[in-house]
């Protein structure tokens, strides 16, 4: 194959301070026609960066300092930018990390995916609307009619990112540039939206450069992949040598940190310290600091390229011959120690706290009004929920997953009293929450908290941590009776030690309480989050997507984290997530929701060991794994996700349902039992045509 794309010593610098910001530093890589790049590594790294680079959209701060980007042989750092605008969304398409930052708020889909068809392809009237609504059905975008004259703010995140999707593989671009495209999307959306792009690069020959920490993805789309950390390229092989045998120690680490169900009784491994500023001045490996087998000759000396096969090289004076016996004994210890990656952790909750049901919710419905016309008259509902019925016992952890649009979120807030429901119960430690007065109310908020799927939008830019956190046990009353330490409380501590002690015990330093959220990564404003909900002492915790937006290591963390607070706390977890491996590591019990509806439930080991619902079945089948042997069979679901301003009668599932019967369309069926904790919704078990 030739080359697409041609990257060769790419440096560019952001002057945001005194020293400049060396955010890509030396980045040389290629692309060839038709094929998948991916580029790995943890925020910060410089990946987003790279692309912008070379897409020529970096902020007003950024300059290319040097280096030559060739796309189909010509430099396009030295196009001016008439003839850039010509090659954006044409011959090259971006899908952006945040869709929300990156899509018009004032405009309609079909306004904003219409601007790439007029510019280049001079499509108008019925010809766009219909192309359109080709692409977004093609990126699993229900009731498309509708949603293409809709404004992004009114979309969930997984489907503001499928817009973003549609809009980039509208113009079928020669090189697509999808900079986490996956991020916030369910695993059958997911799997839809990767078989797009591999449909595409297969009749059009497109070529893909796949920005990414989700190893699993990178198994199954990509060909080639560079690592990335710190600015430069630290590894890059062809995709079956690296998962077979990642050299780097920092790749090896990222490999340790994946969640997985062997992994359930003991902790993540995780990368020690954050990745460094790239305001420094590197003199040895960048890796130096947080790598558990670096030596002198790491902290004084860059390393050159040393290859491990023919389509195998590594940046690591591990692989450096001329490092002599060092080297070897290195290599051992760091091959030893792929193989233990964890470590046990013992329990510390009592057995007797952990039966006792704290929450249960019955029946629980949420139907938001459609208003239409002048005088807003009703002409229907959303049932965003429509009967969930769901417990969560002391010290457990119930995963909620789904596809989005499903509810997921909407129950975590109805069950809050966020939202209020329009039907059904929720009773927390036996008081009935519906319909509860505000004052006692108001009294009970500080038991049961969220953590938010966006720590950054979800933490005031202006206030400084301390404020934050305090401003939570100032407005919920929290009796100041001393700050946590090692999991005990410290009777004598002020309000601002007890700060100090919580950005502690989610380990932070006590002096971060007086910076701004700006100042801090994704995975340290997450940890922020989590100590702003445990300053106010809950029993329940209502985690929503905590760690979508996280690399693998900070996820590692945060996992760690949630699950040690839960072990010393006794904390109870409503864990809403489309992350399968997250769900076997971290939950107790798994519900999978469809459409407004649960339609199994059971223990982790029940449902995903052994899945009943066709539902479910798809969900799994979904699931990236790595596994060079064979690839994945997905199970295709046919058809759109149906409104919930409109579900379909009888089992909502019944549509895309390969199995589907006659009765499925007539009405709900009844949960069918298969254990004491293991319970489906369906017809082929009702009727006997599966057991």
């Amino acid at each position: 194959m030739t080359s697409l794309l041609q990257i060769d010593n790419l440096e560019t610098i952001l002057h945001t301070g005194a020293t400049p910001i060396r955010a890509v530093d030396g980045l040389t890589l290629q692309i060839l026609k038709g094929e998948t790049f991916a580029l790995l590594g943890e925020s910060g790294c410089g990946k987003s960066m790279a692309a912008l680079s070379m897409m020529r959209l970096l902020p007003e701060v950024g300059e290319i300092v040097s280096g030559s980007v060739r796309f189909d042989g010509e430099d396009l750092l030295l196009m001016p930018e008439t003839a850039m605008r010509n090659i954006r969304g044409k011959h090259i398409s971006m899908i952006f990390q945040e869709p929300m930052l990156s899509l018009n708020p004032v405009l309609t889909v079909v306004e904003q995916i219409g601007e790439v068809l007029k510019q280049h392809f001079n499509l108008h009237g019925v010809m766009l609307q219909k192309r359109v609504l080709e692409i977004l059905r093609q990126v699993g975008i229900p009731d498309a009619t509708r949603i293409m004259t809709e404004y992004p703010f009114q979309f969930s995140g997984g489907m503001k990112q499928r817009v973003m999707i549609a809009m980039a593989l509208v113009g079928e671009p020669g090189l697509l540039i999808a900079d986490e495209p996956t991020t916030a999307l369910d695993v059958t959306i997911q799997a839809q939206v990767l078989d797009l792009m591999r449909d595409l690069q297969h009749h059009k020959g497109m070529a893909i450069l796949l920005i990414t920490h989700d190893l699993g993805v990178v198994a199954e789309m990509a060909h080639r992949l560079a690592v990335m950390y710190a600015g430069e390229i630290v590894e890059t092989a062809v995709c079956d040598d690296f998962f077979r045998n990642p050299a780097h120690p920092y790749s090896r680490k990222l490999f340790a940190a994946l969640p997985s169900r062997t992994k359930r009784n003991q902790e993540l491994a995780v990368i020690s310290g954050n990745v460094p500023s790239l305001s420094d001045k590197f003199i040895g490996c960048r890796f130096a600091n947080r790598c558990d087998h670096a030596w002198d000759l790491c902290r004084t000396t860059a390393p050159k390229w040393s290859r491990v096969t023919a389509s195998h090289q590594v940046r690591c004076h591990l692989y450096d011959k001329d490092a002599g016996a060092k080297v070897q004994n290195q290599v051992e210890i760091e091959e030893a120690d792929s193989r233990i990656i964890a470590v046990p952790q013992a329990s510390t909750v009592n057995a007797s706290t952990v039966n006792s049901k704290l929450l249960c919710v019955t029946d629980l419905e949420v139907h938001f009004p459609i208003r239409k016309g002048l005088i807003k008259r009703v002409i229907g509902y959303v049932k965003a929920v429509d009967g969930v019925s769901l417990t969560i016992s002391q010290g457990r952890t119930l995963a909620l997953v789904g596809e989005s649009g499903c509810g997921k979120t909407t129950v975590g807030k109805s069950i809050l009293q966020l939202i209020t429901p329009t039907a059904g119960s929720v009773r927390y430690d036996g008081l009935e929450l519906v319909g509860l007065e505000r004052k006692r109310l108001r009294k009970k908020r500080a038991e049961f908290q969220i953590i938010f799927q966006d720590p950054y939008s979800s933490l005031n830019p202006r206030m400084r941590i301390i404020d934050i956190i305090e401003e939570g046990m100032n407005a919920l009353n929290t009796k100041n009776d001393g700050g946590v330490s090692n999991g005990v409380r410290q009777p004598n501590f002020s309000k601002g030690e007890e700060v100090g002690a919580l950005l502690q015990r989610v380990g932070l330093p006590p002096e971060t309480k007086w910076r701004y959220p700006h100042e801090f990564s994704g995975g340290q404003r997450q940890r922020i989050a989590i100590a702003r909900t445990l300053a106010v002492n809950p029993r329940l915790l209502i985690c929503d997507e905590p760690t979508s937006a996280l690399d693998v290591s900070v996820q590692a963390q945060i996992l760690n984290l949630l699950k040690e607070l839960q072990h010393s706390l006794g904390l109870a977890y409503l864990f809403i997530t489309h992350n399968i491996s997250v769900v076997e590591y971290f939950a107790d019990e798994v519900a999978v929701m469809y459409l407004g509806r649960i339609v199994e439930q059971g223990r982790v080991d029940e449902v995903l060991g052994n899945p009943r619902h066709p539902y479910t079945r798809a969900l799994l089948s979904a699931v990236p794994v790595i596994k060079l042997e064979s690839k994945r069979e997905v199970i295709h679901l046919h058809g759109d996700l149906p409104s919930p301003a409109n579900p379909p009668s009888g089992c909502h599932f019944h549509p895309r349902c390969p199995n589907a019967m006659p009765v499925c369309s007539e009405a709900y069926p009844e949960a069918t039992e298969f254990s004491a904790t293991h319970t489906v919704r369906c017809y082929l078990y009702e009727q006997g045509v599966l057991s």
